[in-house]
């Protein structure tokens, strides 16, 4: 019986460089990963803002996802991981024929010598298409983790200019410098998986975009309630389970280390939740949900640059930390700094990615467990200082990486927004702050009236006569109501 070319062991469709199980998980991690975008941080932000901004959270999200991906195939994903036009930067070129697209995945730059003299280089067993869609979820994420520094009150134009400018001129740089085989990546600086290209990016460029953009009303800063706790923690949740395949498909392959990865992502990432909770318990005498999705973001973004690379005791450690330092500058040092309290960081990036970012950067420099190490990364005898060694180094090396990706993002994120204001207000005025989706969209988030009714406060208000007797004032939340409707 003749086998289909489909399912040949060997075959046009199925060459002998192709590790099917391979091609399959990493598929796999590039869905998860995109359901931590689409519908994961859709939710999350569409549920964690007030009401009136529901609407335009989600679809600054939306967009960035849609536009990231076009601008990534068509330049950015070789400006990021092509070949060298600069120390820092590659060369930008499409990525869409069929030709490129179905040859066996390499990253060009990543040639290295090893400790033999044999030359090597980053060539996964799955055509480059895999690749290219999985950095891409990894681009967009990014992307939509900043814009969380700026809902309500971003001008929905100027994000859209901005999307694909910051992802050309911002991201690439990072991506390539730690990933694409860049300065920093032969250097032997360890980003596992985006603790650097991601997170402290995002932090940093969220907190200067919100600082350029100027803040919301002062209404929403003093009072910003989420509309929807619960669809928040599904939000969240899609978050936490979809970083095993952030951090378990950054090996490129289903081996021990991604094993190791996702394992020690969910460790710490618990670890974390449980910390920053009992904090909460400790110094405000009850336990927060929305501190809870916090704690759990920051212990995810804090394993995120080590995660294949520290033993499973290292990533408590990591998760302990993670849950508690982010939670100092947070609710301490942020009410103390002038600068921050200046800055109207909505989601406070800042912290959760930033610091927690720089954190997880740093405690890799000190955990990296050399076997670990052996197994996939460039440089040779790379370890933490904790091993002893050069490790010493390596933390050194660790700090050098921040303050480059930490510069760059403070410089182009300025003036990409600089450049951006000169045709279109980076703010929305103040009257469709006052109003927000429905002044932004023409939609919102919840129909409270009838299908074709326009909102009539004295039909629709919750101090008409027939409501009014029903609504009393909660004895849990200060200004909060309750309503009760007899039918």
């Amino acid at each position: 019986m003749n086998t289909p070319d489909a399912y040949g062991e060997f075959s046009p469709v199925a060459p002998r460089w192709l590790n099917k199980g391979d091609n399959a998980w990493q598929m796999t991690a590039s869905t998860l990963v995109a359901l931590q975008s689409m519908p994961g941080l859709v939710i999350l932000y569409a549920s964690i803002v007030k009401k009136k901004w529901a609407v335009n959270s989600a679809f600054m999200a939306l967009y960035a996802f849609a536009a990231v991906l076009i601008c990534w195939v068509l330049v950015a994903y070789r400006m990021a991981f092509g070949d060298e036009l600069l120390p820092f930067w590659g060369k930008g070129a499409p990525a869409l024929g069929q030709k490129y697209l179905i040859q066996q995945a390499r990253v060009p730059e990543s040639k290295h010598t090893n400790e033999g003299g044999e030359e090597e280089v980053i060539e996964p067993f799955y055509p480059m298409a895999t690749l290219v869609y999985f950095q891409f979820t990894f681009a967009a994420i990014t992307m939509i983790l900043l814009a969380g520094s700026v809902l309500g009150r971003m001008n929905i134009k100027a994000w859209m200019a901005f999307v694909p400018l910051w992802l050309i001129f911002s991201y690439t740089v990072g991506a390539f410098s730690l990933w694409g085989g860049g300065f920093l990546y032969h250097w032997g600086v360890i980003d596992y998986s985006g603790g650097y290209v991601i997170h402290l990016s995002s932090g940093i460029a969220g907190l200067t975009a919100a600082y350029w953009v100027g803040p919301r009303l002062k209404s929403d800063r003093e009072r910003f309630p989420p509309n929807n706790v619960l669809l928040m923690l599904a939000g969240a949740g899609l978050l936490w389970m979809g970083w095993s395949g952030f951090n378990g498909g950054a090996p490129y392959a289903a081996n021990i280390d991604a094993s190791i990865a996702v394992l020690n992502t969910n460790v710490c990432a618990a670890t974390s939740l449980l910390v920053w909770t009992s904090l909460d318990v400790v110094f405000f005498g009850k336990p927060s949900v929305i501190g809870a999705v916090q704690g759990m973001m920051t212990g995810l973004v804090c394993i995120t640059p080590g995660a294949g690379l520290v033993q499973s005791w290292a990533a408590i450690v990591m998760g302990i930390l993670s849950g508690s330092i982010p939670w100092v500058s947070m609710m301490i040092l942020h009410k103390k700094s002038s600068l921050l309290q200046k800055v109207d960081d909505t989601l406070g990036v800042f912290h959760t990615h930033a610091v927690a970012g720089l954190l997880g950067g740093l405690l890799t420099g000190l955990f990296a467990e050399p076997e670990l190490c052996a197994l996939i990364l460039p440089v040779a005898n790379t370890r933490g200082a904790f091993y002893g060694g050069s490790g010493g180094k390596q933390f050194l090396k660790q700090l050098v990486a921040a303050a480059f990706v930490t510069g760059w993002n403070l410089m182009s994120t300025t003036i990409i927004l600089r450049g951006i204001s000169f045709f279109i207000p980076l703010r929305m005025p103040d009257e469709q702050l006052a109003i927000g989706d429905d002044a932004v969209h023409g939609e919102e988030a919840y129909a409270l009236w009838g299908d074709g009714e326009k909102y009539d406060p004295t039909k629709h208000g919750w101090n008409t006569s027939s409501y009014a007797q029903d609504i009393g004032p909660s004895p849990y939340i200060n200004g909060a109501r309750g309503v009760t409707i007899n039918l």
